[in-house]
């Protein structure tokens, strides 16, 4: 991502690294969170969109009873027919299925604990591999936030290495080493070669028992490393380990409000419950760490990975953490390590980087259908079957539901538009309670806004990642209009 400077104005609980940390009993402050300025800002259009949401789903409730009839109208005559009646029993079918695999994971998300951090006796090595392409005075930013981290000096390795980059990120990379000196080591790749190709780069030059692996586009909080590298020590099993992501730019922009409360479902829900079955299926590329071990077992491998004949360019995280699960290791979650990064804050960007997302995750689920059902690993199995097959659900149907969907809107649009906004009400309920229990209860909000967005404008990704999953391109990585 293309941003030069760091938008300083964070979430709430971003505010909260600013003040000092306890760390083995000592008090110490993270001063790099400490130089933040504080500024709340309240955006008319965000107020807007707040209100307009919530003005759709109360008119939805009384079309949506006003209309009783035509919608048993409507299942009567779905059930009249063959097509209908088929589409009927599968969707109820994976209604049940979604429906208790949601209270299996609540279960699981119950279960789950993060694991609290170690000793500085007991801290592995680690080596933090930032990559870096066009981000400017950004990638500085990064830098100082894990050159703050309450992680010992001396088993800490920081490389920074510049992807070819077209603007001046190795000068602001020069200038982190004259402040860090000998704790920081920069390379500069002889041309643009992709992510992938950089942290290759930083695998095999890196010391640490653990790799780090962060985005130049994110700053950590002063105890995020010895979080998140703590279960490598409490569980040696663990192959990698997933950090906690949050939106940094989510103050003025619409879409990062909506995206921060997303990413909080989809990592302190979802991957605190894949990790109670040890089973994360993704280590976010923004923040994650690896076993050293378990990296150069798969490492030429994932370096020369292919789909259909063609390099794989894209979802280095997700095709790693794949290949971590498949030698039997451990994947799992640190709710406490926490990472803020910058999300686009136009749809253009928005669009492009799930499009990103879905190519990947349609690629990567077919690798793991080749040995998920196998013995790939001592204990129980079954939840990360059931994992699998959640996703995979998601895929399969996405076409199906599309027809449905269209024809739905042809044939009765005043019928789609208010169940629709209805069922986003109902659905998106659990999200907001969830946020606001974590957080706030005024962001919370913003669950509602998102699941219009995407039902409405974000519908079409998945359909299309799977049409186009052959394609190369990370499609974010010059789009300085997506900032």
């Amino acid at each position: 991502m293309n941003t030069k400077t760091l938008n300083t104005n964070s979430s709430r609980d971003l505010k909260t690294s600013k003040n000092a940390t306890t760390v083995n009993g000592t008090t110490k402050k993270g001063s790099f969170f400490n130089n933040l300025p504080n500024q709340k800002t309240i955006n008319p259009w965000g107020v807007v969109i707040l209100v307009s949401t919530f003005i759709l789903m109360i008119g939805s409730i009384f079309l949506v009873f006003d209309l009783q009839n035509d919608f048993q109208q409507f299942r009567t005559d779905r059930m009249s027919s063959t097509f209908g009646l088929i589409f009927l029993v599968v969707a109820t079918g994976l209604f049940v299925f979604k429906a208790g695999f949601f209270i299996y994971n609540l279960f699981l998300y119950f279960r789950y604990r993060s694991i609290k951090s170690v000793s500085d006796e007991e801290l592995p090595t680690c080596t933090v591999i930032v990559p870096a392409y066009n981000e400017g005075k950004q990638v500085w930013d990064t830098l100082m936030s894990l050159a703050d981290s309450e992680y010992p000096e001396g088993k800490l390795e920081l490389l920074a290495i510049d992807d070819g980059s077209k603007d001046d990120t190795w000068y602001w990379m020069q200038q982190a080493k004259k402040k860090l000196g000998d704790r920081l080591s920069i390379y500069q790749q002889p041309k643009n070669q992709g992510k992938r190709h950089a942290l290759y780069r930083g695998f095999n030059l890196g010391k640490g028992e653990v790799f780090v692996t962060v985005d130049s586009d994110s700053v950590v909080k002063s105890d995020t490393l010895r979080n998140l590298v703590s279960p490598f020590v409490v569980n040696e099993n663990c192959g990698a380990v997933a950090g906690n992501i949050r939106v940094l730019n989510n103050e003025k922009a619409i879409l990062p409000k909506m995206l921060n409360v997303s990413f909080v479902l989809s990592f302190e829900f979802v991957r605190s419950a894949e990790s109670s079955l040890n089973s994360v299926l993704c280590t976010p590329g923004a923040l994650a760490a690896y076993r050293r071990s378990a990296v150069f077992a798969c490492l030429e491998d994932w370096i020369n990975q292919t789909f259909m004949g063609q390099p794989s360019d894209i979802g280095e995280d997700r095709a790693m953490t794949n290949m971590i699960l498949k030698q039997g290791k451990y994947v799992l979650f640190q709710r406490n390590a926490y990472c803020y990064t910058n999300v686009p804050e136009r749809y253009k960007g928005l669009y492009k980087m799930f499009i990103r997302w879905g190519r990947s995750n349609v690629r990567e689920n077919i690798q793991m259908s080749k040995y998920v059902f196998t013995n790939f690993r001592e204990g129980s199995k079954l939840g990360t079957r059931l994992l699998f097959i959640s996703q995979s659900s998601k895929i399969i149907m996405s076409y199906p539901f599309l027809v449905f969907m269209l024809f739905f809107i042809v044939m009765h649009p005043i019928l789609f538009i208010s169940s629709t906004f209805v069922s986003i009400l109902v659905l998106s309920s659990f999200p907001v309670l969830f946020y606001a229990k974590r957080y706030t209860l005024s962001e919370s909000f913003w669950a509602y806004s998102y699941s219009v967005l995407y039902t409405f404008g974000l519908f079409w990704i998945t359909p299309y990642a799977i049409a186009t999953a052959s394609r190369r391109g990370w499609l974010t990585r010059e789009l300085a209009e997506s900032k």
